[in-house]
C-alpha cells in the first residue's frame, strides 16, 4: 500500500480521535445540560444518556486505534500474522459493546414513560435513531466477523506458502 495513502488515513484517524475527545469533553455534556435547561423533566435522563453517548464515542475511538495498528501492520507487510487478530477482535468487541448500548437505549425508549415537550416527536426521532444505530452496528459486527474469517484463511495460506517455499 502506498505510503502517502497510509499517511492520509492516519491523519484522518488522528483527526477523528481528536474530534471524538472534543465531543466527549464538550459537546455531549453541553448538549445534555442544554436539554435539561430547556425541559427540566429530562434531568433524570441526562447523566445516564450522556454516559452512554460518551461510552459509544470511546468504542469508536477504540476501533480507530485498532485500525491505526492494522495500518501499521500493513505498512510493515505483517498483516497476515496472528497478531492482526488481536486488533480485529478489538474492532469486533468495541462495535459489539456500542451496539449493545444502543440496543439498551432502544429498549429504554420503548418501555420508559419519558415526558416530552412536543407530544413525543423528539422521542420518536430518538427511538428511530437508536434503532438505526442497532441495525448498522449489528451489520458492521457481522461484516467484520466475515472479514476476520477471510483474514484467518489468508493467514493460513501465507503460512503454508512460507513452509513450501
Amino acid at each position: 500500500m502506498h505510503r502517502l495513502f497510509i499517511a492520509a488515513l492516519r491523519a484522518g484517524i488522528a483527526g477523528a480521535l481528536l474530534l471524538g475527545l472534543f465531543g466527549q469533553a464538550v459537546v455531549i455534556p453541553a448538549t445534555a445540560s442544554a436539554e435539561v435547561d430547556r425541559f427540566p423533566p429530562y434531568e433524570p435522563y441526562a447523566v445516564p444518556y450522556a454516559a452512554v453517548a460518551i461510552t459509544c464515542v470511546a468504542c469508536v475511538q477504540a476501533v480507530l486505534v485498532a485500525v491505526w495498528m492494522l495500518l501499521s501492520m500493513v505498512e510493515r507487510d505483517a498483516i497476515f500474522t496472528r497478531r492482526a487478530f488481536r486488533w480485529v477482535d478489538t474492532v469486533i468487541g468495541a462495535t459489539l459493546v456500542a451496539t449493545l448500548l444502543a440496543f439498551g437505549v432502544t429498549v429504554h425508549l420503548l418501555l420508559a414513560d419519558i415526558p416530552t415537550p412536543d407530544d413525543g416527536v423528539a422521542l420518536n426521532g430518538a427511538l428511530g435513531s437508536a434503532v438505526v444505530c442497532v441495525g448498522v452496528g449489528a451489520a458492521f459486527v457481522m461484516l467484520v466477523v466475515v472479514m476476520r474469517g477471510l483474514l484467518h484463511k489468508a493467514t493460513q495460506l501465507t503460512t503454508e506458502m512460507a513452509i513450501v517455499v
